[in-house]
Parts: structure tokens; C-alpha cells; sequence
């Protein structure tokens, strides 16, 4: 098991300067996205920019760590974010002392369903308000609250409910025709 100090230590060296690691539960985790990873993390956020625009709650970003202060076995960075703006000022620094309101995680190649559900569990029990799980190979859209979880297909359309109020996106938008 790593402890924080060592893995903040592992992720200066300089061999790992461009590479991205996740500490989840003590164990290290290189996060190796694919195209179509990268391709349905940017409409994800084309289409939450665009609703920020209009309703300018926060901020959405891309691979931000979070880490709780009290937690050394975890070091999170979900593939995108996003964070109410009121309270609270971006950090320049290190990891964010609190998990996002949105986390969402697009599965990778050698991913398991039973990661992506542990990252959802972790998330929601220490703070997330919604979670949003993206199974590309199966198309579909798990979208998790701490009461509720919901399985969505291309004819279905993601809402952002109390977190991010007025926003849909339709599944089918996030994978290449």
C-alpha cells in the first residue's frame, strides 16, 4: 500500500512528469485514455462551457485531482469535473481538499465495471453530488446520485438535475457516429 507522501513523491519523478496516476484505496493507477476517450471527455465539456456560459455556476475541468485531507490512500482525478464556484477559489496547487459536485469517468480500455463502481462509490460517499459513468464500448450513461441511479442509452438524454439545473445532454451526442 502507498501512503500520500510516497505517492506524491512517485508522480514528481521525472520519468512520470507527463504521465497521469490516481491513488485509489493505496494502490497506484495510470490512467491510459484512448481517442475515444479523449473524444467523448471534450463533448462533455464543448456542452457543460456551454451551459456554464449561460449559467455561470462554476467551473468544469479536465483531469483536477481531488484528495480529502484525512484520506492518504486516495488521490482522484476523474476525467472531467465540475465545481460550484460559490465558497470557493480554483486551486493553482496540488490536489482540491474536497471531491467535485460532478465527477464524471469515461471507462478506458482494461478498466472494470466493478473500478468505474468503486470510483462512483467513493466519489458519492465523500462529497459528489452526481456521478456520471460512461461505458463506451456499451454506449450508455450510468448517472448516480446517493439515492438514485439511472442507466441511459443513445434515445435517452442525461439531465444535470439539482447540480447543474436546466442542463440535458442527449447520450447519443458523446460517441462518433
Amino acid at each position: 500500500m502507498v501512503l500520500q507522501t510516497k505517492f506524491e513523491d512517485f508522480i514528481q519523478q521525472s520519468v512520470n512528469q507527463d504521465r497521469l496516476f490516481e491513488l485509489i484505496h493505496g494502490e497506484i493507477v495510470e490512467k491510459l485514455p484512448t481517442q475515444l476517450h479523449a473524444y467523448i471527455i471534450a463533448q462533455f465539456i464543448t456542452h457543460l462551457m456551454a451551459y456554464l456560459t449561460q449559467h455561470p455556476l462554476g467551473w468544469v475541468l479536465p483531469e483536477a485531482r481531488y484528495q480529502l485531507p484525512n484520506d492518504e490512500e486516495n488521490s482522484r482525478i476523474p476525467d472531467v469535473s465540475f465545481v460550484r464556484s460559490e465558497g470557493r477559489s480554483l486551486i493553482d496547487e496540488g490536489a482540491a481538499p474536497y471531491m467535485p459536485d460532478l465527477a464524471i469517468e469515461v471507462q478506458s480500455p482494461g478498466q472494470s465495471d466493478k473500478l468505474m463502481a468503486d470510483k462512483a462509490d467513493y466519489t458519492l460517499a465523500n462529497g459528489s453530488e452526481m456521478v456520471w459513468l460512461v461505458y463506451p464500448k456499451k454506449r450508455l450513461v450510468e448517472a448516480l446520485t446517493l439515492d438514485d441511479r439511472e442507466l441511459l442509452g443513445e434515445h435517452d438524454t442525461l439531465s444535470g438535475g439539482d447540480t447543474l439545473p436546466g442542463f440535458t445532454l442527449a447520450v447519443k451526442a458523446l460517441f462518433p457516429i
